[in-house]
């Protein structure tokens, strides 16, 4: 699994057709699929695009440096709309991105798009909320990390 902002296969892509459903996002998570994700009818399990989501999630958060030793984030709802089903060997690509900045909390928008295909297969989104480890309570996010994912995504 590879995992950078701008992967060149991924920016040539996106540079070539300036309609792509994949323009807009600041991270986008290259997610291989394993044959181990399929079920037995044959196609990616629904509960495995959570794992996709909580990958390119993760990666996009690092980038940003959202982690650190006061702070855990709990996930307080997600969901993910299915359009197509998708199979092995095939080649994800997660877009996420920060839909809403609240005060201790982001609404994280994901895309999937099958290389495989051509098109995107799924769609989902998640509330993931901050929380100090020592109380145990929310935990606002410092300005200067809204600041960041701002200046980042374009967001408010």
């Amino acid at each position: 699994m590879k995992a950078l902002a701008k992967l060149p296969e991924i920016q040539e892509t996106l540079n070539k057709d300036s309609n792509h459903p994949m323009h807009g996002f600041a991270v986008i998570y290259s997610q291989q699929v394993e044959w181990g994700d399929m079920d037995s009818f044959g196609h990616v399990n629904n509960v495995v695009y959570y794992t996709y989501a909580q990958n390119a999630r993760i990666y996009y958060n690092s980038q940003l440096n959202l982690f650190n030793e006061k702070t855990f984030s709990v996930m307080a709802a997600s969901s993910c709309q299915y359009f197509k089903p998708v199979t092995y060997p095939d080649t994800l690509w997660v877009g996420v991105r920060v839909k809403k900045i609240g005060n201790a909390s982001l609404i994280h928008e994901y895309t999937y798009y099958s290389t495989a295909m051509n098109t995107i297969v799924a769609s989902g989104e998640s509330v993931l909320v901050y929380l100090d480890k020592s109380s145990g309570q929310k935990k606002n996010i410092d300005e200067t990390k809204k600041a960041a994912i701002t200046a980042f995504e374009g967001v408010h």
